[in-house]
């Protein structure tokens, strides 16, 4: 499945040495197949897809707060 190879692709990109538009973009393609690969989970059940899904999130958390930053005080 095309999908699938995405999504382990995705998962084994490194992280370090990242523009803030390729951060963009990274959680933007997280996004797009984590709600893809949800649809197919919601037909087949399959465990593996729920933690699939689950480390893509966490992935994308991660990008996700390196993009915010940390608080001005």
């Amino acid at each position: 499945m095309d999908l699938l190879k995405r999504a382990e692709t995705f998962e084994n990109m490194k992280m370090s040495h990242m523009s803030t538009s390729d951060r963009v973009q990274a959680s933007r393609d997280a996004k797009e197949l984590i709600l893809a690969l949800n649809e197919i989970y919601k037909k087949t059940r399959e465990p593996e897809l729920m933690d699939l899904m689950k480390r893509l999130t966490e992935k994308k958390q991660k990008i996700e707060k390196r993009l915010k930053g940390s608080p001005v005080i």
